[in-house]
């Protein structure tokens, strides 16, 4: 099945079109258990809760049980309120939350000689494929894995594959994948296709999952000032709904700067941004964008703690946003297993560093100046930041303040990628 739609203007796909190409999707089904799988909250402006909702009650009156799994990875579980907000009327109860490390079955192998063709020889070993053992239960007659696709630090393009085996899959897959990426070199992937970490996922939904009645449902936003404008919408069975996605988000989600920025300025919504391990996407999406010698502010009033769960929290206190020589040191050694056991925080600790190339700075409201150094950042006041950097009054893009200093101001820097015209 193929369904794709297209936004004539710029203000996106209404309501009434989404729900049409949804209900379309459905003719002709007979159905009797379904699963979806939705993005979590850090995804609300993908417009998924919307779209989940609309499945669930037009499943719900065909007489169909429907499970929902949001693709948390390694995020917290969605809360009440969360869900209330994202998903609308579907009672919280129907929401289960996946555990990474132990709701999970293992499905096979990626091979070693397969990892060291797709990344240049920079990775030897093989991986294993772990997913939420809910996807591999029979008595599911359709899975609906639903999302947006939108530039990522770790696969290039969000979505498709890594819905499932990094929103449901196993600490091996996660940490594997985000360490190949982390090695391979994340400029050289954000925002492309075909990118080493997708044809791992590709190569796993090919092998493992090709018998399991999976459909994709597919987004591109945007969300100026907050308003999710769905730009276009991508039903599918194959990857072809992936690939008409992404160049439609290469369209939409990639923002070109003529010149490298010296001060870039990037908000961090609270209700969306708790950690750094979330909040560094002001770094990632940000990186190939500064210039050298610049500066990256984050106006992170919500951030609270820097992991997403106590382990990993642990980890990024004791080895910090250092750089990756650094941390790919430290990997190495022997006495560090608790690093070489989470290699998707190693990946992270790479990820958010600018490896001294330009300075990162936090104003924080919740966690401590000492804190905030202690990992590697520089630490500033939320108050006093945001009272100069105000982003109830900046406009996305450059703004000139009244002083004359030139910034550039981005704010929500989850949805999308800003590069320097020269490093794409």
């Amino acid at each position: 099945m193929e369904l794709f739609a297209k936004a004539k203007t710029d203000t996106g796909l209404s309501r009434e079109e989404i729900k049409a190409q949804l209900l379309r999707s459905l003719e002709g089904r007979t159905l009797k258990n379904v699963l979806i799988i939705p993005p979590d909250f850090t995804r609300f402006h993908s417009n998924a809760g919307y779209i989940t909702n609309v499945y669930y009650h037009a499943l719900h009156e065909m007489g169909c049980h429907v499970d929902i799994l949001p693709a948390l990875g390694t995020h917290e579980p969605v809360t009440r309120e969360q869900a209330a907000t994202m998903f609308g009327d579907i009672l919280f109860d129907l929401f289960i939350p996946h555990n990474w490390r132990t709701d999970v079955v293992k499905l096979g192998e990626i091979p070693a000689e397969y990892l060291e063709e797709i990344t240049e020889g920079l990775w030897h070993d093989p991986v294993s494929v772990e997913i939420n053992r809910r996807v591999m239960d029979e008595k599911y007659d359709l899975i609906l894995s639903i999302g947006q696709v939108v530039p990522h630090e770790v696969v290039g393009m969000a979505n498709h594959a890594k819905n499932l085996f990094v929103g449901v899959g196993g600490s091996e897959m996660i940490n594997a994948s985000h360490m190949v990426g982390a090695v391979y070199g994340m400029e050289r992937m954000m925002g492309k296709d075909h990118t080493p970490v997708r044809k791992l996922f590709d190569y796993a939904l090919e092998h493992f999952l090709n018998a399991r009645p999976l459909l994709f449902v597919l987004t591109v936003t945007t969300a100026p000032a907050g308003d999710i404008r769905t730009h276009g919408l991508f039903i599918g069975d194959t990857r072809r709904a992936f690939e008409k996605a992404v160049v439609l988000a290469q369209e939409k989600n990639i923002d070109f700067v003529d010149h490298g920025i010296q001060k870039c300025v990037v908000y961090l919504d609270p209700s969306e941004f708790k950690t750094t391990w979330l909040g560094n996407k002001a770094v990632y999406r940000t990186r190939m964008a500064i210039a050298d010698g610049g500066e990256l502010i984050v106006l992170a009033p919500g951030v609270t703690h820097f992991g997403e769960d106590l382990t990993v929290d642990k980890l990024i206190r004791k080895y910090g946003y250092h750089g990756r020589l650094n941390t790919l040191e430290q990997f190495s050694k022997p006495e560090n297993q608790d690093l070489r056991d989470n290699m998707g925080a190693a990946a992270h600790l790479i990820h958010g560093s600018s490896d001294g190339r330009f300075t990162i700075t936090y104003a924080v409201k919740n966690i401590s100046k000492a804190e905030i150094e202690g990992v590697g950042f520089r630490a500033a006041d939320y108050d006093e930041t945001a009272k100069r950097y105000d982003p109830a009054r900046l406009r996305p893009g450059y703004n000139t303040l009244p002083d004359g200093e030139e910034i550039y101001f981005i704010p929500n820097p989850a949805l999308g990628l800003w590069i320097d015209r020269g490093k794409f």
